[in-house]
């Protein structure tokens, strides 16, 4: 079978293949990922410095024509006629070149954000899964998405445009010092002056306003992933007034830091723009030349070439300062925040993998905190005996999540280890790792796949037949008959499933991975009574030579546990068999008590 979809959270047996891995990350350079597309990039400048000399050349024939036809004497027409079929062929250069600049230009951008999106996924790939819990979803999905994309002004049109506002200005300045360099350095005031105005946008102030700004985009983008994500809940109780109230205040704030942000640039763009605007530029050429030809410095035929050229000398710089530096800027933070994810230490790999020997499972002075100011576990001392099942109890916020997720490693411990059949959990391939253990926890997550699919995730090549059987097992055959077209149905597209009939899938997925080791995190907790008893057998055909480990908030499945832990504040409180346990009265027999009497 083949997988044909790749979303949801896979739970069950190995992870997908990862990508190669990236180099390692300290900061991001863009040049890493330019290097293989080199030839391709070299030419889009190339083909725009072309383009933007041939694009002087009509400007440069007009300038010819009006000094030919000005100029006293007969007039030479074959001489006009070649200054017109230059201007024109220049045109025509300009434009073929510079059609192609920017066509290479975005193939080369489509293959950067391709090889970019490569690098964050296998980046991702090997970060710690606990990572994603910890992170909004609509900022990771910014990173990915809209960062990543924000590169595009970056590779397929900065390289042109810078291009032009330096070589064309460059050349019209040869061009034009060879006429007059008086008139030539008045010319340029305009550039000046604008060139002035680029330290008032990169004030310590504009900066935080930028920030600020991007923050305020993620806040949105969150606000509405979780609104979507929640509206059935939000709806059901009544609560769709707070949650519309938590998505205003967020365009609100938005808003106001947006109002704030271009008050801020609002004088020094209108400086910019009119010091560069075609009027002015006019104002300073004619000024500054009606001095010279009055004092006989000039001759009036040589002024057209400062009012066309000097025209031509800041548009480019105009287009540049308009443009691409917001989008300059505006890259510059997409890589700001995609360095972030790509920074993020991934869980490290043996140098010498070990292979596990069997499949006990034990836990030596375990500690770990999501904070280093702030532990979760403390000193946890535990030992699964293959052919057991172990349940973790506790009251909320005892560190029963947290205990049962560094088993299949989402987290490394800080202190202590873990082994596996006596190698550290650290000292094990990921691969050899996930062959050995399988999970599945209270949030499942399917994959927008055929219901076979999905519970043939961990063995994709698995028979129809063993697909049914672990699907009899789990108690979800049945329904999956029902479904338009039973085991070919594809999930989240032609039906969905209630959160225990879910959980049955992936308790099917974990049968059919058929681990040594499960990791389970209530898998009764949304069960209907008719099918709470079915799925219990379920888990005890897991058992024979397996190593149970699961969070139990029922006392049925307490009750078939052979050890009990009984967790508070982040240490094992009390350990033993359920019955020795209930007999010292002890904090296990409290909880207990609370259980029976709700």
């Amino acid at each position: 079978m083949t997988i044909t979809s790749d979303a949801g959270h896979v739970q069950a047996g190995p992870p997908p293949t990862p990508l190669p891995d990236p180099d390692p990350v300290h900061e991001l350079r863009l040049s890493r990922l330019l290097r293989p597309h080199a030839w391709s990039f070299a030419a889009v400048v190339a083909f725009q410095v072309i383009g933007a000399v041939a694009g002087l050349a009509p400007l440069l024939a007009v300038v010819e024509l009006g000094r030919s036809l000005l100029s006293p004497g007969p007039i030479d027409h074959d001489h006009v006629w070649t200054v017109v079929v230059a201007g024109a062929a220049g045109l025509l250069v300009r434009l073929v070149f510079t059609a192609a600049s920017s066509g290479i230009g975005h193939l080369l951008d489509g293959h950067v954000q391709l090889a970019l999106r490569r690098h964050l996924a296998a980046r991702l790939a090997r970060v710690p899964i606990g990572w994603f819990s910890r992170r909004r979803t609509g900022e990771l999905a910014k990173v990915v998405g809209e960062d990543v994309s924000a590169m595009h002004p970056f590779i397929a049109h900065a390289p042109g445009e810078l291009i032009s506002a330096f070589v064309v200005p460059l050349l019209s300045l040869v061009y034009l010092f060879t006429i007059d360099w008086r008139l030539t350095l008045i010319t340029l005031i305009p550039v000046v002056l604008a060139v002035a105005h680029i330290p008032l946008m990169m004030t310590p102030t504009r900066l935080r306003e930028e920030k600020q700004f991007d923050a305020a985009m993620g806040r949105i983008a969150d606000s509405v992933v979780e609104f979507v994500q929640g509206i059935s809940v939000v709806k059901a109780f009544g609560g769709s007034g707070r949650a519309h109230r938590r998505f205003r205040t967020a365009t609100d704030d938005f808003v106001g830091i947006y109002h704030s942000f271009v008050r801020g640039l609002s004088l020094i763009a209108a400086g910019m723009q009119l010091v560069l605007s075609p009027p002015f530029v006019l104002l300073v050429v004619l000024i500054g030349g009606t001095a010279l030809i009055t004092n006989g410095g000039l001759p009036p035929a040589d002024l057209l070439p400062f009012l066309l050229l000097g025209l031509g000398l800041t548009a480019p710089v105009a287009a540049l300062i308009a443009h691409s530096f917001d989008d300059l800027q505006t890259a510059k933070r997409a890589i700001g925040r995609i360095r972030d994810v790509l920074e993020v230490a991934p869980l490290p790999e043996p140098a010498h993998p070990r292979p596990p020997q069997g499949h006990r499972v034990e836990l030596r002075g375990v500690r770990f905190g999501y904070e280093d100011d702030r532990e979760v576990l403390r000193g946890i001392d535990l030992v699964l005996e293959p052919g057991t099942v172990t349940a973790i109890v506790g009251p909320s916020g005892s560190g029963k999540s947290t205990l049962v997720q560094l088993l299949p490693r989402f987290f490394d411990p800080t202190h202590g280890s873990i082994t596996l059949g006596g190698v550290d959990l650290r000292e094990i391939a990921a691969s050899d790792l996930y062959r050995m253990v399988s999970f599945v926890f209270q949030d499942v997550r399917l994959l927008r796949a055929s219901v076979a699919d999905n519970i043939a995730l961990a063995v994709p090549h698995a028979d129809f037949d063993d697909v049914v059987r672990a699907a009899r097992t789990a108690n979800i055959h049945d329904l999956i008959l029902e479904l338009p077209r039973g085991y070919d149905t594809v999930l989240g597209q032609e039906t969905g499933l209630s959160g225990g009939e879910s959980q049955r899938i992936a308790l099917a997925r974990a049968l059919l991975a058929d681990t040594p080791v499960l990791v389970l995190d209530e898998a009764t907790a949304f069960a209907d009574p008719q099918t709470e008893q079915a799925v219990r057998q379920a888990l005890a055909t897991l058992g024979g030579d397996r190593t149970i480990l699961l969070i139990a908030h029922r006392l049925e499945t307490v009750a078939d546990a052979d050890t009990v832990v009984m967790l508070d504040d982040g240490s094992i409180v009390e350990q033993g068999r359920p019955a020795d346990l209930l007999a010292k009265n002890g904090k296990f027999a409290a909880f207990w008590q609370s259980k029976e009497h709700r």
